[in-house]
């Protein structure tokens, strides 16, 4: 099988983590941010997590991979429950964590923006969405200082250092991604319950920290 991905994208780094867990080897092939012609010819847009199958068939939905991947290789991983407090907590979160993270992945060391055309290609694109990068800087502190402050109330929901509600389940998918991308922001500061899940799952799925 074949997983055409960007490493920074939230939504290839859960199909990735699906893998790892299930220890199911995959083929990792990192598009360029600027290519639009192959995810096109495969399915029709950019976009990515894109899967070929080993029946030679696309894939392109993050969930619907990992749900796929955890059929395969005798029993599934993903037995435990949500939680609907981890649910609000990362609805919480999400509405401002990426006016923080987008201008940091911008300029870190990722694959696919490692051409000034990739580079500059992901920066038009995303300065349209969350406006001016240089602007969005002026609010770093307090966005750090709200995402420190919400990285307190995880602590309080993570059961266990490998599974946030106890169990693996499709929460743990959601947590890890956000997690793995504040690594690029090194004022942000973790609680010990949250360092420590994240760098289980990290050591679990097989995906390095970038920091």
């Amino acid at each position: 099988m074949k997983l055409y991905i960007y490493t920074h994208c939230p939504f290839c780094i859960k199909t990735r983590m699906i893998f790892g867990l299930k220890n199911i080897a995959v083929n990792l092939i990192v598009l360029m941010n600027n290519d639009e012609i192959t995810p096109k010819k495969m399915i029709n847009k950019k976009m990515v997590p894109i899967l070929m199958r080993e029946d030679n068939k696309y894939m392109a939905e993050s969930l619907d991979i990992i749900k796929y991947v955890d059929t395969l290789n005798q029993t599934p991983v993903l037995i435990g429950k949500t939680n609907p407090a981890v649910h609000y907590w990362l609805n919480h979160v999400n509405k401002y964590i990426y006016y923080l993270l987008i201008p940091h992945i911008a300029v870190a060391p990722f694959i696919e923006l490692s051409t000034p055309e990739a580079r500059s290609y992901f920066k038009i694109k995303k300065e349209k969405s969350y406006g001016n990068f240089e602007n969005l800087t002026k609010d770093f502190s307090k966005l750090i200082n709200n995402i420190n402050n919400d990285l307190q109330q995880l602590a309080i929901l993570i059961n266990k250092p490998d599974s946030v509600n106890g169990q693996l389940s499709l929460d743990d998918f959601h947590l890890f991604p956000l997690l793995y991308l504040l690594s690029l922001v090194k004022q942000v500061k973790y609680p010990i319950q949250v360092a420590h899940y994240r760098d289980n799952i990290s050591k679990k799925s097989k995906i390095p920290l970038i920091f």
